[in-house]
């Protein structure tokens, strides 16, 4: 398990591309028959994925970094497939996973397992876990069964569909809010104005990306932003102080997941865009 240690808004402002890159850019992800994880100090999250192909992956905690016998023994995750079809077995329980279905695991889940349907076309498992002080039922969540709302038009190059998995009223959950965006085709922001939210860290997982296709993705103080070059199925940790938006050279789809005091998905601190620097 690879840690991060995040700078403050300070620190922040002298790091080279390289080091943001290295504190803040997940690129590790999907290696196939390998659960690759980053713990961040913000907040606690771990970030990770698992593509099992002709074996069964089983997610252990690490016991160094973690200090449990099992991953969930203190904690939650959210789960999205955007690969193949395949299942998450929970404690015996298999649950189906299609492209794009989502799974909430709650504290004291003792053994989780990933598996493909198809070792050519395996599934793609995306997690993000925070800690959680009471345990809440794992429940599974189609997309025909998430809140969905689109916003953003042609006009502003920004048409998208939110897609919220796990949120309050949806899926009980200590503290994890959990969703899918989709972009339409000739829309490139993400979200613009942007905004932050102080009682919550956030991570993006972009996807969907050609490989000759970035985002340039937006971090920092809004009055003084920086930037990560992101590609295809990486993720960016966001500090609760920092912006988070971004635009790509195509349209493509992001997971955004939350954990924090608020799960109030409108909590927002929207940016006026004359103080964008």
């Amino acid at each position: 398990m690879n840690v991060r240690f995040s700078p403050d808004k300070e620190g922040f402002k002298v790091l080279s591309s390289d080091k943001l890159r290295e504190k803040f850019l997940i690129s590790s992800l999907f290696v196939k028959n390998e659960i690759p994880m980053v713990y961040s100090d913000i907040d606690r999250s771990i970030t990770g994925s698992a593509v099992p192909s002709g074996k069964v992956l089983k997610l252990a905690a690490s016991r160094k970094e973690m200090a449990a016998e099992y991953f969930a023994e203190r904690r939650e995750l959210g789960i999205i497939n955007i690969g193949g079809k395949g299942s998450v077995t929970v404690d015996e329980t298999v649950y189906k996973m299609n492209n794009i279905d989502a799974l909430y695991i709650g504290r004291g889940s003792k053994e989780i397992l990933f598996e493909s349907e198809n070792a050519e076309n395996p599934a793609m498992y995306y997690f993000v876990s925070y800690p959680a002080h009471t345990s809440y039922p794992v429940k599974q969540i189609k997309l025909e069964e998430a809140v969905s709302v689109q916003l953003g038009s042609v006009e502003d190059s920004n048409k998208r569909t939110i897609h919220k998995y796990i949120l309050p009223g949806k899926v009980e959950t200590c503290q994890l809010v959990m969703g899918l965006t989709i972009l339409d085709k000739g829309s490139v922001w993400n979200t613009m104005p942007a905004h932050t939210h102080q009682r919550r860290s956030e991570v993006y997982m972009y996807f969907g990306l050609r490989p000759e296709s970035v985002v340039v993705h937006l971090i920092g103080d809004p009055e003084e932003t920086r930037h990560i070059i992101i590609r295809d199925k990486e993720a960016v940790l966001s500090p609760s102080w920092s912006l988070h938006s971004g635009a790509g050279t195509q349209n493509y789809s992001f997971i955004w997941a939350m954990g924090g005091e608020n799960q109030d998905f409108d909590d927002m601190d929207w940016i006026p865009m004359e103080k964008l620097k």
